[in-house]
This record gives structure tokens, sequence and C-alpha cells, in this order.
């Protein structure tokens, strides 16, 4: 994977799922991290606890609380001095039939717009100023397949996809040279994301895909890694992790 020694890592949505497996991923290439949480507290400081190498940290990242996310860029500033990576991992959704249009309301389309867009957008707007004085900082913005297929768990999260993709594009051109933007958007992974899809039904779907694996969260993260170490020329993109659904 090659080494992060000496950077600092910021994961939103750290304490778990994707997020989870991209902090131990981080931390085992010697990237200090910072794990954002919402309510996992308890789970962030296990995970802290439980990492190779010193420095690591946690922080209370809520994506609808614009002042946690600020709070969180100043003490990384007051902690660490810098930020090299940051990972906008953390999301929100809701299981609802995509033909069942009355059970989508407006507060569900807000809460969902509010956490996966304009939440990631306030996480990069408050650490740009860090990322750029690193001068090779890369963000990576977990989008989701839902974004081009128009499926996943409800109409609103694959809209809400769509738009970080568009967002990752935006800011590539806007945050270049000293920042890298990418997009990765896995399909169905084995984590609890989805209220009520258990692991057996991500694997059972993974048979109609051409590789016929289900995606573990580890499958993102490496992924993720090989954005932030194997690819200094590469922004703007999306790299999709699907074992080959979308074709």
């Amino acid at each position: 994977m090659g080494t992060l020694a000496g950077k600092v890592a910021i994961v939103t949505g750290g304490s778990s799922g994707i997020g989870a497996a991209t902090v131990k991923a981080l931390a085992a290439a010697g990237a200090a991290t910072v794990i954002g949480y919402n309510s996992g507290h308890a789970r962030a400081e296990a995970l802290r606890a439980a990492l190779p190498g010193t420095g690591h940290t946690t922080a209370h990242i809520v994506l609808e609380d614009t002042a946690s996310i600020t709070a969180a860029a100043e003490q990384t500033r007051k902690t660490f001095g810098r930020a090299d990576i940051l990972v906008n991992s953390a999301g929100f959704t809701r299981p609802v039939p995509h033909a069942d249009l009355d059970a989508l309301d407006d507060a569900l389309i807000d809460q969902i717009m509010v956490a996966n867009v304009r939440g990631p957008f306030a996480v990069v707007r408050a650490f740009a100023p860090l990322l750029r004085e690193s001068g090779q900082g890369v963000i990576i913005n977990v989008s989701s397949l839902a974004a081009i297929s128009g499926s996943g768990s409800n109409i609103a999260y694959g809209a809400s996809k769509a738009a970080l993709d568009t967002m990752t594009i935006s800011l590539a051109r806007v945050l270049a040279p000293e920042i890298r933007v990418l997009s990765v958007s896995p399909g169905a992974v084995t984590t609890d994301f989805v209220a009520g899809r258990s692991r057996a039904d991500v694997e059972k779907a993974a048979l109609s895909t051409p590789l016929k694996r289900a995606t573990e969260p580890e499958d993102v993260a490496t992924t993720i890694m090989g954005c932030i170490t194997h690819m200094p020329l590469t922004t703007g993109i999306r790299i999709l992790i699907d074992g080959g659904r979308h074709l």
C-alpha cells in the first residue's frame, strides 16, 4: 500500500462499517487517524485503542451540525497541525420501496440530503485549509452504485449520492493542484448500514453479479487506500466497487 507515516487522516463515520475498515487500513499504513463518530462514541474509542501506532484520536462529527464539523477541524489543527487525508464515509438512509412515493416524505428527503450532500460539503469546507497546506491532500467521498443505477435503499438516497459525485467533480477542479478529490462507489456492502438488509441478502444478490462475491467493507477500504497511495495523477473520477453489478 505504501507508507503513510507522518500523515494525518480524518474519517467521518469512522466507528463502524466502511469507515472503521478504512481507519484500520490507514493506521496500518502508518497514518495518525481522527475517527469521526456521531452516536458511536464507545465504538470509536474501542477502535482507537486497538489501532497500531500512536497519536490516534476521536472526534464528534455530526453531519447535520456544521458547528461540530468546524470544531473537529480546529481540534485537528491544534492537535496535529496538519491534515493530509479526508474520507467522507458517514451517511444516512432509510429503506423505502421506490414505488411507494408517499412513504418518501419531505422530512425524510431533507434528512437524507442534509446528511449525504450538505454534510460532506461542510466537512470538506472545514478541512480544506489544512489539506491545502499539506500540498498533497486527498479527499475520498464514499458514494454508491445507486447514484448511477437509480436503485438502492430509496429514491432520495440515490439522488443524494449522485449529487455527491457531481460535487466531487466540482471540488476536484477548484481544489487542485493541492488537493485531489475522488469518489468510490460500492454496491451493497456487508454492513448494517441499511436497516433490515442482512449479510445473507447481500451475498444472495452478489450471485447475480459477474464476480459473484459480496463486497466487504475491507474491499472498499482497499480501494480507498489505492486512491490515496497509488493514483497521484487521478482526480475528479468515480470508481465502482460492485463486483461488476453495473454491467
